[in-house]
């Protein structure tokens, strides 16, 4: 975590730094018992075992959303406290989707590289498109899928939804059906939680039905998406492009990304602003406090 969120722990707790220790089961094992709390963030999580070396665990921070890779049933059997860090970081992530979509609709990358290559001193850059009547499809309309539609729709794009349910509150088209979402859009927005419920949602019929002129968006979890059916339908003109800020094995990215101009890779970076990772940080901090303080927590997840 960011320096100033450890500074906030180490005065008011006593931290372990499992990370840091050469035998991690042997530090486990020696402070075990006294540990009631773990801070984690949202690719590590927290393991069933490692909630069974706590037996006095009570609550775990999560720096960040995305909760998927804690084992929520185990801490609920447990009966421990799991918090993250939602809607700090709903701006950023929405802009990060809307950034994506811009860049591969306008070919920011490729502009770019064809500058600083001399080559637009032999000629113009072909045209690119505009996103302006366009169709955007999102998959899952929460709090920043709705961030995300609300910025969409300032550039003048038509937007649609999957999730779960329909949602009786959004002035936006519903489809229960996927395939047949991506197959009316002309960019789709992966922006729901990551697990085993959602696994490879996006996958080879939902990205053949965006089609060869479609655009797949990604700022949700590498794990939604059918990567290798991803990349194959790039590689065969399947599907036009792609704006990917996460991946199925971070920070390994497939090679064959690498070279094609048709898709803007991002570092899992959605977040990474100072002022929302400070917030995020925050968040965590306030959690821990109001917990050890005998009140409710901030932003419990269970």
């Amino acid at each position: 975590m960011m320096p100033h969120v450890m500074e906030a722990l180490d005065a008011d707790f006593t931290v372990h730094r499992l990370w840091e220790a050469e035998d991690r089961d042997a530090l486990l094992a020696k402070v075990g018992p006294a540990v009631r709390a773990i801070g984690t963030n949202g690719h590590l999580g927290a393991s069933a075992a490692l909630m069974d070396a706590l037996p006095n665990l009570e609550i775990i921070g999560c720096y960040g959303v995305g909760v998927d890779s804690i084992d929520l049933p185990h801490a609920a059997k447990r009966n421990v406290i799991v918090t993250n860090t939602p809607d700090v970081l709903n701006d950023d992530v929405a802009n990060m989707a809307i950034a994506l979509l811009l860049a591969t609709s306008r070919r920011i990358c490729v502009g770019d590289r064809y500058v600083r290559d001399g080559r637009w001193l032999e000629a113009n850059m072909p045209l690119t498109r505009s996103i302006r009547g366009k169709t955007l499809g999102i998959l899952g309309l929460g709090r920043i899928g709705k961030d995300i539609a609300t910025k969409a729709a300032v550039f003048g794009m038509e937007i649609s939804y999957h999730g779960r349910s329909r949602q009786s509150d959004v002035p936006y088209r519903y489809y229960d059906d996927l395939v047949a979402m991506a197959r009316d859009c002309d960019y789709l927005v992966a922006i729901c939680p990551g697990g085993e419920a959602t696994r490879n949602i996006v996958d080879r019929a939902v990205v053949d039905a965006l089609g060869p002129e479609g655009v797949l968006i990604n700022v949700a979890r590498g794990s939604v998406v059918d990567e290798p059916a991803l990349v194959a339908a790039l590689q065969e003109g399947r599907l036009g492009g792609a704006g990917l800020d996460v991946f199925a094995e971070e920070p390994k990215v497939p090679e064959a990304l690498l070279t094609m101009d048709q898709v803007v890779l991002q570092p899992h970076a959605a977040s990474a602003t100072a002022e929302t990772r400070h917030a995020m940080g925050d968040l965590v901090v306030k959690n821990l406090r109001a917990h050890f303080a005998g009140q409710p927590v901030l932003t419990p997840v269970q």
